[in-house]
């Protein structure tokens, strides 16, 4: 993805903070104000909360929660794959986030994110880095900066690969691993699709062979870590490019 140049971002008094948590999102507002930065907060638990919260506000200095929580069913709702759109109308984004997981992070600032502050910095920490990157400066360092991007985009590239392999698989295939990876044997498989026990033997061979792994188990791990779950950061599995 390429970066806008600095020039090309919003130098605005103008904070927005998006956030699921509401008292964090209204203590950290109070506290602009009371520096004196205009700061508005508007709690969001999905991705329609985060447009409806940003359509009638002038593009400004977007403080936007890494972790909107959890959908309906369960899975983790996750902001990166709203940056590029953001960044698109205008918004520096200042990407806050609880989880210390860099590559996580690294997608984030890959993605667009103007900088990054953990939600376990102190409140005046926090003031500070919101003044700063509404002047158009990060605290966070450049070299560090680098390193969560660099850490990023090796897990991507780890990941494109594992995906190349598994879109080799027939749909059988990848339906008899994926029983695998959810802990059913292979008499139970072959019970399931109504097959003989060698047949789904035969298959668990190809795709081993595929897969270029020597066993279930490391066939099991290559699917389960293309699956989202709290440690994936944004990217492959939620179509960010």
């Amino acid at each position: 993805m390429s970066h806008l140049p600095a020039a090309a971002l919003p130098t605005t008094g103008t904070v927005l903070i998006v956030d699921d948590h509401e008292l964090v999102g209204s203590s950290l507002a109070l506290a602009l104000r009371h520096e004196g930065l205009p700061a508005g907060f508007r709690p969001a638990h999905s991705v329609v909360d985060v447009r409806r919260a940003v359509a009638s506000v002038d593009p400004g200095l977007l403080v936007l929660d890494l972790d909107l929580g959890r959908d309906a069913d369960g899975r983790r709702i996750d902001s990166v794959p709203l940056i590029p759109a953001l960044r698109a109308q205008g918004w520096r984004v200042l990407v806050l986030s609880g989880s210390s997981n860099a590559v996580r992070v690294g997608a984030a600032l890959h993605h667009g994110a103007f900088t990054w502050v953990s939600k376990t910095a102190s409140m005046p920490a926090l003031v500070a880095a919101i003044r700063e990157a509404l002047e158009g400066r990060s605290l966070l360092p450049v070299s560090r900066r680098d390193e969560l991007v660099a850490r990023y985009l090796e897990w991507d590239r780890r990941e494109r690969g594992v995906r190349d392999r598994l879109a080799t698989l027939t749909r059988r295939e990848r339906e008899v691993l994926d029983l695998l990876a959810a802990g059913v044997r292979a008499q139970a498989i072959a019970e399931h699709f109504v097959v003989s026990l060698p047949t789904v033997r035969t298959q668990v061979r190809a795709v081993l062979a595929k897969l270029d792994v020597g066993s279930q188990l490391e066939a099991v791990a290559m699917v389960r870590s293309v699956e989202p779950g709290d440690d994936t950061p944004g990217g492959i599995a939620y179509g960010v490019r």
